[in-house]
């Protein structure tokens, strides 16, 4: 091992204590609604932060500069685009009425928020939402793994799943020991080791590939790759239609339906502050997204160059630059550890998040809520933690496939939640004639578009379905250019409102309330 491996190694092993440490601190945990949901005492600049990067994921600076990096500017803009605006709009339009709403009626958990809100005795309602969250998150927690296994792996040749285990092993231990406040505080903290990765790595990019000149003339001499309306190939420029437009865009229509994000909505101490909260991250959104995407585009120039090898695996973009950086001395070996540090912190944001949310489901909402076993507090918080520990499980079995890609896990989970919660969402917050069995009947079309998607729906559309000669065709060509969040999200609003009204109107009880909710958020 180099000097510079040792100081990068030095740096990452302080990161992952100081984590670690963070989890220790909030240890004293009473409670389980303190363990999930932190008390409701997080403050505007950790509730905004803490959402944003548990959002954003390994996916910011891996998936998004690889795929930048690959096919050049069109899909990841248009992605962005979407979340950007998905963003601010969850913010403005879900943030506040959620925050109030969940306070109102005693809730801790998306599942249960939903079942509360439609006043479901027989649970099913939090036993579907439970499934799906688990179904969908537990995928999601494995690419935040398999993020770090990559990191590891490439950085010092070691290997993928002993590193992927290392890692899954902090993030499991520190959300373990401090619920929600260990995971909200780390991620503020990661949130912040993130900015500076994105900042070094992009400006040391630009220098190194010869100024934005350089940069500039080598996107403009591949076809298609500084495009809005095409992407860039091995034969060249290939069309990006006006469909695939609309349904990449649709990614921001995910943000409405995302537990881990919507959590931090109904955390906040303070429900004037998140205006405040609202500023700072769709500010930060931006801009890390934008920078990540450069990143990409500047590591092709850098390859074109002949400074990096041409990379067979374009996700690890990051990583390469930060090695060429490493070899400028030790403070700038120290910058490399930083940096492969916050790629750290981007996957551990995700993952420590998801396993708080999966494992609420699985003890909280199917054992306690649908099974109704009454527990006390403490036993509550073990059987919390123990859940969480099952599930990190779950999500290493899910990340051992070393070539399994983060962007399309991350985007199949996406979608899931997306299309799951995200209508019955913002039904359940603006239409007080929804009702239950309208949020049953679209949660399950969500999840089933979804799944049936790509691995149903579009083989079908091919001229001998699912024979092993099967040849794409005219429509099947133009479905699997389609993100399936965008038809299962439509669906699923579709089922919601008809099944609504083809049903029992719901009662006077739960109308009233949802009118009371009301004028407490029209009141701020």
């Amino acid at each position: 091992m180099t000097s510079a491996q040792i100081i990068i190694m030095i740096a990452i092993v302080l990161y992952l204590a100081a984590v670690i440490i963070v989890g220790f601190r909030y240890s004293k945990t009473s409670s389980v609604g303190d363990f999930y949901l932190g008390g409701r005492r997080l403050g505007p600049l950790v509730t905004a932060m803490s959402a944003e990067a548990s959002d954003m994921s390994s996916w910011l600076l891996m998936g998004l500069p690889g795929v930048a990096y690959a096919l050049g500017l069109c899909d990841p803009f248009w992605t962005a685009a979407g979340l950007a605006v998905g963003t601010y709009l969850n913010w403005l339009i879900v943030a506040k009425r959620l925050r109030v709403y969940s306070q109102e009626i005693g809730e801790f958990t998306i599942p249960g928020f939903f079942s509360s809100r439609y006043h479901d005795k027989s649970n099913v309602i939090k036993l579907i939402s439970a499934l799906v969250i688990v179904a969908f998150f537990v995928p999601y927690t494995a690419s935040g793994f398999k993020g770090c296994g990559k990191v590891f792996g490439t950085l010092f040749n070691t290997d993928y799943h002993t590193t992927m285990v290392i890692c899954a092993i902090v993030i499991v231990v520190y959300t373990m020991l401090g619920g929600f406040l260990a995971a909200s505080v780390t991620d503020f903290i990661q949130s912040i080791v993130m900015s500076i990765a994105i900042i070094a790595v992009l400006g040391y990019g630009i220098k190194t590939a010869g100024g934005w000149a350089q940069v500039s003339e080598n996107a403009k001499g591949l076809a298609g790759y500084i495009s809005l309306t095409a992407t860039h190939g091995e034969d060249g420029a290939a069309p990006y239609g006006v469909l695939t437009t609309i349904s990449t865009i649709s990614w921001g229509l995910g943000y409405f339906g995302m537990p881990h994000v919507l959590l931090r909505f109904m955390a906040i101490k303070d429900k004037k502050k998140l205006k405040l909260s609202r500023r700072i991250a769709s500010v930060w959104v931006v801009i890390a997204m934008g920078a990540a995407i450069l990143i990409g585009i500047v590591g092709n120039a850098l390859s074109a160059k002949g400074s990096l090898e041409t990379l067979s695996d374009p996700e690890t973009i990051i990583v390469r630059i930060s090695l060429l950086i490493s070899e400028h001395g030790v403070i700038f070996a120290l910058l490399a550890g930083i940096i492969l540090a916050g790629i750290l912190a981007s996957a551990m944001s995700t993952a420590d998040s998801q396993l708080l949310v999966a494992s609420s489901s699985v003890s909280e909402d199917i054992l306690k809520g649908f099974f109704k076993k009454k527990v006390s507090d403490k036993t509550g918080v073990l059987i919390a933690r123990i859940t969480l520990l099952i599930i990190g499980l779950i999500a290493v079995i899910i990340a051992w496939d070393p070539d399994s890609s983060v962007f399309n896990i991350v985007g199949f989970a996406w979608a899931g939640f997306g299309a799951a919660f995200a209508p019955v969402m913002l039904f359940s917050l603006f239409w007080k004639r929804t009702t239950k069995q309208g949020v049953v009947a679209g949660m399950i079309t969500g999840s089933l578009v979804v799944f049936l998607w790509d691995n149903v729906i579009v083989k079908l559309a091919m001229v001998n379905g699912f024979s092993a000669n099967a040849q794409p065709t005219d429509l099947s060509n133009f479905l699997g250019a389609i993100y399936e969040l965008f038809p299962a999200f439509v669906l699923a609003a579709i089922v919601i409102f008809v099944v609504s009204l083809i049903t029992k109107a719901p009662e006077k009880e739960v109308t009233d309330e949802f009118e009371k909710c009301q004028k407490l958020i029209a009141e701020g």
